[in-house]
């Protein structure tokens, strides 16, 4: 695993409202020490250029994006040419719609389209990821949607983006679940949990809350894992999410990454 630690802008998507933001907010997380970013939640129109322009002027480097599923089912040209622009080659998708993620029916459309959409990606030099949540872990029809996931898309083109607060939030071991990914496993969602009660958790900075982290490490080192992307979707009310990021960063930093 290359140990570098990246910022997952979805955490700072209210200071990504205009290109002026934007701007700011590279040059902020750049400050801290991030020199990758994964551009998800910039919440202004940019093209691929523009965006790399931006990064470029603070060093930095997007290795991954999150768009949105109707860019990848109603113009793949567009969003191909916008990750060439931004010289990025990892392509993300934060969800399955609810309607396909439901039933057998949809599920299989579902990776029907998207076996199909990354296999094109994929000879544009892109690969896809899939980014999961917690529904992955319900089951449809008496197996996991993300059994489906795994099992039915093509190995080689179809990666996933995991998210540790969510797979610890559906009760499974991150650790051991990133390990039985191996490389299928491409970028990993650093994100903490913590309990509040016995019924009710938060997200918090990694490192504040309960999960093993020399664990979850070691098994993205074991795995090949390109890099940690640092997101926390929630911080306390009041506290800056600059802070936050910053928080994660410097505990990080304490084990090894850069």
């Amino acid at each position: 695993m290359d140990k570098r630690i990246g910022a997952q802008l979805y955490t700072v998507r209210e200071f990504c409202k205009t290109i002026e933001d934007v701007d700011k907010t590279y040059e902020k997380l750049s400050k801290i020490g991030y020199k990758t970013v994964q551009a998800s939640g910039v919440n202004v129109e940019l093209t691929g250029k523009e965006l790399k322009q931006v990064a470029d002027k603070y060093g930095m480097e997007t290795i991954c994006t999150h768009r949105g599923y109707n860019e990848y089912t109603e113009d793949l040209d567009k969003l191909i040419k916008f990750h060439k622009d931004l010289g990025c080659n990892i392509a993300g998708l934060g969800a399955a719609p609810g309607d396909l993620r439901t039933s057998v029916e949809g599920l299989k459309n579902f990776i029907k389209d998207f076996n199909k959409i990354s296999g094109e990606l994929k000879k544009e030099g892109i690969t896809f990821g899939y980014h999961n949540h917690a529904f992955e872990f319900a089951k449809v029809d008496g197996k996991y949607v993300m059994d489906y996931l795994i099992e039915e898309t093509d190995p080689d083109s179809f990666k996933f983006i995991l998210d540790v607060y969510w797979l610890s939030f559906a009760g499974v071991n991150p650790a051991k679940y990133i390990r039985k990914m191996g490389d299928r496993a491409m970028i990993i969602h650093f994100k903490d949990i913590k309990a509040l009660s016995t019924n009710a958790v938060t997200m918090c900075e990694v490192g504040k809350g309960n999960i093993e982290w020399d664990e979850v490490i070691a098994a993205c080192e074991d795995a090949g894992c390109l890099a940690a992307m640092v997101e926390q979707d929630r911080c306390d009310e009041g506290a800056d999410p600059f802070d936050c990021m910053k928080t994660s960063y410097d505990f990080l930093c304490t084990k090894g990454f850069n």
